[in-house]
């Protein structure tokens, strides 16, 4: 995984494209083709008024997850908590809110506006434990590029 190259890419879109929903579908697909072990990914938007967490752009396969609740899952604990999560083994956890039986392991990562929750990156993999300080790493740098848009 090229963290630079990555990166540039996701810049460039932010300058080229005016469109917020645009610049996050085509973020998840520079994600996906970019790093093997991304089979889903998806932002999931702050619903202030209804306390729920709404599915924005994704790509990989399709969910029922369209909304989910503040604290519940590792989504609603990220929106409810501000900070990154990483989980290996999705077996393992109480309150998951399986997407697919072939998710194996997940990382979420909070989207950040002058310190408020806004959004986040949602990203499971089928391989059993794949995230590593490099994920966590190059998705919080991606957050902080894509908190302009909000």
């Amino acid at each position: 995984m090229d963290q630079n190259a990555i990166i540039s890419k996701i810049e460039q879109l932010t300058r080229n494209l005016s469109n917020k929903n645009e610049i996050l579908l085509e973020t998840c697909k520079i994600l996906q083709n970019e790093v093997a072990h991304y089979d889903w990914v998806g932002f999931y938007m702050l619903d202030e008024t209804e306390k729920m967490l709404l599915l924005g752009p994704y790509v990989g396969k399709t969910t029922e997850h369209t909304l989910i609740p503040i604290g519940k899952g590792v989504c609603g604990q990220v929106a409810e908590n501000k900070k990154t999560m990483i989980v290996q083994d999705v077996s393992k956890m109480e309150n998951y809110i399986a997407c697919s039986l072939e998710v194996q392991s997940e990382i979420v990562i909070p989207i950040l506006k002058n310190g408020n929750f806004v959004a986040e990156i949602d990203i499971d993999s089928h391989a059993f434990a794949p995230f590593g300080n490099n994920d966590q790493h190059l998705l919080e740098k991606v957050a902080n590029i894509l908190s302009q848009l909000f």
